[in-house]
């Protein structure tokens, strides 16, 4: 069984490395997601942990909330986030601390070996804890973005890095592609030095680069080619293309020279 507390202690620190940020800022900045402020991210953050703590407390009724989703269509991330957006700030706030909690405390007592339900497939608590720290550290990049301030990777990256090699098939089937058969060879650069690696050391298509900059790459808030990360191989390189380690419909991600 995966130990589930330090992904729990790295998504308390990945979160209120964002709140000391956020707690300061002015929330009407614009953000590179078109549309979005800063109170929009941090409103989408708490949407989605409240969605997550319904899935873990009511995993019944979930089945209700994605076909809102459906019937919402591209729109419906979107809709939720300016709603959201649209609370007095120290009530958003106070939502985002209180519900962060109240899911990490629901994930924590979670019977070993449950599955919840999701927009995507049904998550373990160590893929859903993981899948919140993923969410909360790629918005947060946005915020930083949004503020020309350094987002400094630490080594909280790690569960990240794992999760976008672990969604690579789901990457190929969100677009109607068949995910290639063979495993990859994934070496990342920690941003302490070490070398994480992935898959067979003698795999044809290969990933390398810095952990960071893959983070960057699947969670969609860079350019693959605005970033230190290169691809060996035709699948390979269509992998970084189209990589997405986050749920639901294919994401735009962002544009080549963007952050150049």
């Amino acid at each position: 069984m995966v130990d589930l507390r330090p992904i729990l202690d790295d998504l308390a620190a990945e979160s209120q490395a964002l709140d000391d940020v956020v707690a300061e800022a002015d929330w009407a900045t614009p953000t590179p997601a078109e549309g979005w402020t800063i109170a929009h991210q941090i409103g989408h953050l708490a949407w989605t942990d409240a969605k997550a703590l319904l899935a873990v407390r009511t995993p019944d009724d979930f089945g209700e909330e994605v076909k809102r989703a459906l019937a919402g269509g591209e729109g419906y991330i979107d809709a939720a986030a300016a709603d959201e957006a649209a609370k007095p700030r120290d009530e958003l706030l106070r939502e985002w601390r209180t519900g962060r909690e109240a899911l990490s405390a629901a994930l924590g007592s979670a019977p070993p070996g449950t599955k919840f339900p999701w927009y995507g497939p049904p998550m373990s608590a160590a893929s859903m804890a993981t899948a919140r720290l993923m969410e909360t550290w790629a918005h947060a990049q946005d915020v930083y973005d949004a503020l020309g301030l350094p987002h400094e990777p630490t080594d909280r990256i790690r569960h990240i890095a794992r999760f976008g090699v672990r969604t690579r098939d789901f990457a190929f089937a969100v677009h109607s592609l068949a995910p290639p058969q063979a495993e990859f060879r994934v070496e990342l650069r920690a941003p302490d030095g070490t070398l994480w690696t992935y898959g067979p050391e003698d795999a044809e298509q290969r990933v390398t680069g810095s952990a960071a900059g893959f983070c960057l790459v699947v969670t969609q808030r860079r350019h693959p080619a605005d970033t230190d990360v290169r691809a060996t191989g035709a699948d390979a390189v269509k992998w970084l293309e189209i990589a997405q380690a986050f749920a639901g419909p294919p994401g735009s991600g962002r544009k080549a020279g963007q952050f150049a």
